[in-house]
């Protein structure tokens, strides 16, 4: 990260347009497999944003969810859409993000909760994020239904909320990618 970069934090209702079409832009630039949803998800929240000569440069946020375990519904800060322009990865940027809104879900949710690609789980695991052992599973229209895939992709950030890392946790429902 270079010495004058700074992170900007900010509820999705406090962005104008410009700002969110260039965090949308971004994120479809970073993320091959981009989906409208995607974008969605990543809306609603608290957006880290890092601006480098007037251009956004990366972008995550955090989202509140439910997510139940043991028998609890928990109050989950949900990290969507982590992403920095590609000439701009290695210089600390996505740890600069990270490190704006971990202490956002520390104070304000039962628990931090993400779905890391595997190239990004080291990157995750070395800030402390842990990964869920256990089963996934989602509320949907049908009932809850396992979700396999996500299965090892999963990963928390413990807060207030007593965790057995290999029992099951399930999410609630939003239309395309549950996690």
């Amino acid at each position: 990260m270079t010495p004058m970069t700074e992170v900007r934090i900010a509820h999705t209702a406090d962005l104008d347009t410009a700002t969110l079409k260039a965090a949308r832009t971004l994120l479809y630039d970073v993320f091959d497999d981009m989906t409208a949803e995607d974008w969605e998800h990543a809306l609603g929240g608290l957006h880290a944003l890092i601006h480098e000569g007037g251009v956004l440069t990366g972008h995550a946020c955090v989202v509140q969810r439910r997510l139940l375990h043991g028998g609890r519904a928990l109050r989950c800060g949900y990290v969507e859409g982590v992403g920095v322009r590609a000439d701009r990865r290695g210089h600390g940027l996505g740890a600069a993000l990270m490190g704006a809104l971990e202490p956002v879900v520390r104070r304000a949710y039962d628990l931090g909760a993400l779905g890391a690609s595997d190239e990004a789980a080291a990157f995750y695991a070395a800030r402390g994020w842990q990964l869920w052992r256990g089963r996934s599973w989602a509320f949907t229209p049908d009932g809850i239904r396992r979700t396999p895939d996500e299965d090892g992709c999963i990963y928390v950030f413990p807060g207030s909320a007593r965790l057995d890392l290999d029992a099951d946790l399930t999410c609630d429902w939003r239309e395309g990618d549950v996690w």
